[in-house]
């Protein structure tokens, strides 16, 4: 859901200019995106059905419903919809196209003389580390990054993480529909970064500058940048649980919100020792969590007598919780989260401290952006080998980030407002955008 969010946002930017949108989506995620859109009568939602394949859980239609080593099936089904597509740009005759994942998209787009720009929901840190081509490097390779790679980066991977992305990049092959054949998940990455007439990304030059050029050189394709895309302000809940009464109990910047996105599931001991990490700190928490992998409801996968003692400062919720009005409430101090881009946009806005908890893929490389080369958070330190962490390494993060007298808590902090000051300030978002949509006339 974080890659349709994101186009959503842009989706908002440029309505704003009085650009038409028609927004392609799954039918079920109807719902969670039209409280997002700011322009109805500008943002024209399209429902798709994602049609069923064997294996693919009934009614699947985002990554959140199916196992990660399973998703080929999920990219399977979207390779079945190319005819329904080629049927929307025939009735639409759109300028543009943007697209993600489905890499056939600009070859139906040249047919009917549309351009197509993949924007991508992930950083060019991210692309330009983890794209190495075809063939799966090897963990000993992975850790390291790709020649050419900006020398001024701290983006490296640690060995746990290396083995995951050399398992992601050899992921099963899954037959195809749009007459390619059978398409690998790195082939369709990179088909889907090669084919179209532009790439863009949702960052700014003075952020990410040698990035972008790096990917712009490997993939030889134009990178136009829409700046930081913030997301619209919430002003009300659009969950039946409204959380400000209980965060107003607690005093200015002491709690801790902990999100990890919909799509995380830790193992029961990693649950724990992150629950346990939080109470450790003597601070209020909100911990937003899916049930570990091995539970089926929060309740059972809870420590032995946390509930208890937690009662009345500590909260681990399952449900849907409005982050994006969380962050900015007054009492929140820290955010512990998984580095998924969206999280990390909203957190950037607000005053809140950053703890860094990478999880998966692209989170891996956030985490050293912003707490390597940006310096405005702090990674929870893990076991080299297996990647677990303690809950002494959550409290010791933490405490870092939120205690005034630590130096290193003191530089991150100044980072971290100058970072917060630079991406609010004035007119800096409505250049980038102006000159997304200049860059994009001229491909016309």
């Amino acid at each position: 859901m974080g890659h349709p969010t994101s186009f959503l946002h842009l989706s908002n930017k440029l309505a704003h200019r009085g650009h038409k949108i028609f927004f392609v989506h799954p039918t079920n995620t109807l719902s969670k995106l039209e409280k997002f859109n700011r322009y109805p009568e500008l943002i024209n939602f399209k429902s798709i059905i994602v049609p069923h394949v064997d294996g693919l859980p009934l009614g699947g239609e985002t990554t959140s419903d199916v196992p990660i080593f399973n998703r080929n099936l999920l990219y399977q089904a979207l390779d079945i919809t190319l005819p329904n597509i080629e049927s929307l740009i025939q009735e639409i005759k759109p300028h543009f196209i943007f697209y993600d994942f489905a890499y056939w998209v600009p070859s139906v787009a040249r047919k009917y003389g549309v351009k197509s720009v993949h924007y991508c929901s992930i950083t060019p840190s991210s692309v330009g580390y983890l794209m190495r081509g075809e063939n799966p490097s090897s963990e000993a390779e992975m850790m390291e990054p790709p020649p050419g790679f900006p020398v001024d980066s701290s983006i490296k991977l640690h060995k746990h993480e290396a083995r995951l992305m050399v398992a992601l990049h050899s992921m099963g092959k899954n037959s195809s529909n749009s007459g390619s054949g059978s398409v690998s998940f790195t082939q369709r990455l990179l088909l889907a970064f090669q084919d179209g007439d532009a790439i863009a990304f949702k960052t700014t030059r003075e952020i990410e500058g040698p990035y972008c050029e790096f990917v712009e050189h490997k993939f030889k394709k134009p990178v136009v940048l829409a700046g930081p895309v913030l997301p619209e302000p919430i002003e009300t809940s659009n969950t039946e649980e409204d959380w400000s009464k209980w965060l107003e109990k607690f005093q200015e910047k002491t709690v801790i919100l902990c999100v990890f996105g919909s799509e995380c599931n830790l193992k029961k001991d990693q649950f724990q020792e992150l629950v346990l990490g939080l109470e450790l700190t003597g601070y209020p928490f909100f911990a937003a969590l899916k049930p570990p992998i091995e539970a089926e409801t929060i309740e059972e996968a809870l420590p032995e007598g946390f509930k208890e003692r937690t009662q009345g400062k500590g909260i681990v919720h399952s449900g849907w919780a409005e982050q994006q009005l969380m962050l900015a409430h007054p009492s929140v101090g820290c955010f512990v989260t998984h580095c998924g881009g969206n999280s990390l946009s909203e957190a950037m806005i607000n005053e809140c401290q950053l703890v860094l908890v990478p999880n998966f893929g692209d989170q891996f490389i956030n985490s050293r952006l912003f707490g390597g080369d940006l310096k405005v958070g702090v990674e929870v330190e893990r076991n080299e080998e297996n990647g677990s962490f303690t809950r002494d390494g959550v409290c010791k993060a933490i405490k870092l980030v939120m205690n005034d007298e630590s130096e290193e808590g003191r530089k991150i902090r100044v980072n971290r407002t100058k970072l917060r000051e630079f991406l609010l300030s004035k007119g800096l978002e409505d250049s980038y955008i102006d000159a997304l949509v200049q860059k994009l006339q001229c491909l016309l």
